[in-house]
C-alpha cells in the first residue's frame, strides 16, 4: 500500500499573490493547506464547491462570508460552506497563519 506522507518543513511556500503564500497536501478525499497572510495583502473574494474548515494558528483575521464578518484569533475555527463567497482581511500588523481543510479534495493544491 502506498500511503502518502509529508513533512511541512520540506515543502516550499508557493506565492499565490503578493502577501499570500501556501503549502498544500492532498489525499483522495480532502486537502490540507497551510496559508500565510501578511498585513496589507489584497483580499480577493471568491467561492469554490468545497467545504472549507478554517483553523487560525497565529494572528487575527476578519473572515467575510456572504456579507457576515467573523473575527478569529489563534485557536479560532469556522466553516465556510460550499459555494459561499468569502475572503479574509488581516487585522493589525501580525501575519496570520491558518490551516484549511477542504472537502472534497482540491488537487490543484497538491
Amino acid at each position: 500500500m502506498n500511503i502518502p506522507k509529508i513533512d511541512w518543513n520540506s515543502i516550499p511556500w508557493t506565492t499565490v499573490r503578493p502577501g499570500v503564500e501556501r503549502k498544500g497536501f492532498t489525499g483522495e478525499g480532502a486537502t490540507v493547506a497551510l496559508h500565510r497572510l501578511h498585513p496589507g495583502h489584497e483580499p480577493k473574494p471568491h467561492n469554490h464547491p468545497n467545504e472549507q474548515i478554517v483553523y487560525i494558528m497565529a494572528g487575527t483575521i476578519d473572515f467575510h462570508i456572504e456579507g457576515e464578518v467573523h473575527r478569529l484569533g489563534p485557536g479560532g475555527l469556522l466553516v465556510v460552506p460550499p459555494n459561499a463567497m468569502h475572503h479574509g482581511v488581516v487585522v493589525g500588523d501580525e501575519m496570520v497563519l491558518n490551516l484549511d481543510v477542504f472537502t472534497p479534495a482540491r488537487p490543484e493544491y497538491a
